[in-house]
Order: C-alpha cells, then structure tokens, then sequence
C-alpha cells in the first residue's frame, strides 16, 4: 500500500473537506454526534452530583480513547452521500455493518486502555483530591489539590492518548473500509505516523485540543464531532490514497 507525504497544507485541505460533508450531510451528522453529546452529558451531570467536578476534565480528555470506533458510522455517512444516496440512520447501521469485524477487536484495546486511564485518575484524584465533595462553588479552595491532580492525570492520560493515536489513527479508517486486516492495519497507521511525525502529531493535537474544549462546552460537541471526523477521513485518505 502507498504511503503518501502530510503536510501542513494536507491537514488544512482535510479541515475543508471536512467541513463540506458536515455541511452537506448536518441533520444526519449532528443527530450522530448528538448521542456521544448526550453520553457525556449523563457522565458530567453524575460526575457533578457526586461532587467530582474537577474529574471532568479527566473524563472530557477519556472521550478521546473510545472515540476512534464512532468513525465507523461517519464513514458510512460520508460513503452514502459520496455515491449519492440518501444519507440517514441506515448509512450509519451500514458504516458499522461495512467496517472489518477486526474493528471491534481494535475497540476493546480502546476500551481497555480508556479503563487503564479512568483507574489511574481516579487514584490520583483520591490520593490528590481526597473522598470530601469538591462543588463547583467550593473548586477555587481547592485550586492547588486540583491543579496537581490534572498536572498528573495529564502525563498518565498523554502517554496512553499517543500510543492509542499512533495505533489507531488510521488502522481504524482502514478496517472502516476493510483494505487491511488488523495486524497490517495496525502496523500501517504506525508507520504513517512516523513517517509524517510533526504533521501528525500537530494534528493529534488539534484533534485533542478541540474534542476536549468541545466536551467540556457540551453543545458544541454535536458541531464539532462531524467536521473533526469527516476531517479525519480525509487525512487518512492523502495518507493512504485508494488506488
């Protein structure tokens, strides 16, 4: 399989074509987004009850480990509307039904890896932040506690965000469209990663950097999830163009 050279130039038209299936396909994108937008407004809405507030950003940089596998049903989105079809819930059913069964296998390394981190932060947070309610009129009190928890939640949730990124950047594009088996899939996403190191890694954070300010701010999640993962299949498509 070919490997094709990023470039800052690369991403940038990726952000636009991105952008157009987004615009071109919104009800059916945003009505997608909206049930990841509506997951993590139940995990806040529990996170804040409980008196967790500062684990929210914790869990917002989390999204980042499970979301990989939601491209499946963008991918299906974006196919439908490439060949012209009605775009709806069955594009979505079909991404997902399309993609290799090796993706479902990927999607435990995620989930594996995401309860990796949840268990860490949460021991960090008992250790840092202590068992006593944090309310979020009471989190400048407790701004020095907090601030360490995140600085140390960040390294742990960094390391895994970049293992899980260089894994499954494009090994999960690719088992979407079923043009590599999991191991090669796997090997290949690697070495594109590498192989564009600076670009790749400016777009991990960029990706990051917008999910999570997205969580955080819930309603622009269902906004910003379809340009980010139409985005995605774009750079993964100049990465590894199809022959």
């Amino acid at each position: 399989m070919t490997l094709s050279p990023l470039t800052v130039g690369s991403l940038r038209r990726a952000l636009a074509e991105g952008w157009r299936i987004a615009g071109a396909t919104r009800g059916i994108s945003t009505g997608y987004a909206l049930v990841f937008a509506l997951g993590g407004m139940a995990i806040m809405g529990g996170l804040l009850a409980q008196g967790w507030t500062p684990f929210i950003i914790a869990a917002a940089g989390a999204f980042m480990l499970v979301g990989p596998v939601a491209l499946a049903g963008f991918f299906g989105i974006a196919g439908a509307y490439e060949a012209g079809e009605a775009v709806g819930p069955g594009s979505i059913v079909s991404g997902f039904a399309q993609a290799s069964r090796a993706l479902w296998a990927l999607s435990l390394v995620c989930a594996l890896l995401f309860m990796i981190f949840v268990t860490d932060a949460a021991i960090l947070y008992a250790y840092m932040v202590g068992a006593t309610p944090v309310w979020l009129d009471r989190l400048l009190p407790a701004a020095a506690n907090v601030l360490s928890f995140m600085r140390w939640a960040s390294v742990s949730g960094l390391v895994i965000a970049l293992l899980l990124y260089c894994v499954a950047a494009f090994s999960v594009p690719l088992l979407c469209e079923r043009r590599a088996g999991l191991v090669e899939a796997v090997v290949l996403s690697v070495r594109v990663v590498f192989a564009n190191f600076i670009p790749a890694i400016f777009w991990a954070f960029f990706l990051s950097t917008v999910t999570i300010g997205s969580v955080l701010l819930l309603p622009l999640l269902p906004l910003t999830l379809p340009w980010l993962a139409y985005a995605s299949r774009a750079v993964y498509r100049q990465a590894l163009p199809v022959s």
